[in-house]
């Protein structure tokens, strides 16, 4: 059921950048499942406490670089859209892989999803650019998968994340 879970996350998020509430429900209920039964209550609702916490921190800074953005859009003449660096969806994702993870794997699992984006996205950005399809230094791209890939590396790979994974 969570590789599945993961597989719709991923994809819905990918294809049209949005986190669903319904998956988001039944995401919660698999994840304080999987928390529980992998590390107990406790460390499962710190880890979600944690995920939520971290995750709703970005989204606050985000929300104000947006308001900062379109400010100096506006007055240089051009429209401003309504992109946004985090999602409420994101920080419901955070919420849910902290409860698989745990404390203080979620902790590594935001670090590291957030990490993989960046490169992901640099990567994306040097592509474009040597391709001369590159138009603005503003590429915005869902984190939801970054997110769920840390989540099933930690979880179902930890042999190939064990630099970020603590003892």
């Amino acid at each position: 059921m969570l590789l599945v879970y993961f597989g719709i996350v991923f994809v819905i998020d990918v294809e049209h950048r949005l986190i669903l509430h319904p998956t988001s429900i039944v995401g919660a209920g698999i994840g304080l499942a999987v928390g529980i039964t992998r590390q107990g209550l406790t460390s499962t609702l710190i880890g979600g406490a944690v995920g939520f916490g971290m995750v709703y921190l970005f989204y606050l800074f985000g929300v104000l670089f947006t308001k900062m953005r379109a400010r100096r859009l506006q007055a240089a003449g051009f429209e401003a859209d309504d992109e946004d660096a985090f999602g409420a969806g994101d920080v419901i994702l955070a919420t849910i892989l902290g409860f698989m993870l745990g404390w203080p794997l979620i902790w590594f699992g935001i670090l590291f999803g957030v990490l993989l984006g960046g490169v992901i996205s640099g990567l994306m950005m040097l592509t474009l650019f040597l391709l001369r399809r590159f138009k603005s230094w503003m590429v915005f791209i869902p984190f939801g998968p970054f997110f769920v890939a840390s989540a099933f590396l930690i979880i179902y790979l930890p042999q190939y994340v064990k630099f970020l994974v603590p003892k």
